[in-house]
């Protein structure tokens, strides 16, 4: 039982680091945040990091090694949406 556990754990890490890397990358190349809400983002961003501390504690790896990998994203593409935020209100 704990294999199909495993298999279905690393089945969601791929699925979802599928489904967000693409468009965190496009992010991060084209600094383009402007559709990007900040509070809906740093929610995912400290959910992710809640889920690796979770991970840790029950030593669930796909579920470590998924949600680092997302909230780093978050954690550079939230700087660069500050960064643009601000370029905005200073150019305004």
């Amino acid at each position: 039982m704990e294999t199909l556990i495993n298999i279905f754990g690393y089945a969601a890490a791929i699925c979802v680091l599928c489904g967000y890397m693409p468009q965190a990358i496009y992010t991060m190349r084209t600094r383009n945040t402007d559709g990007i809400a900040l509070p809906t983002f740093l929610s995912m961003g400290v959910g992710s990091v809640f889920f690796v501390v979770q991970g840790a504690l029950i030593g669930n790896w796909p579920l470590i090694i998924t949600n680092t990998i997302t909230a780093v994203c978050c954690a550079v593409i939230t700087v660069i949406k500050l960064q643009n935020d601000r370029r905005k209100r200073d150019s305004a």
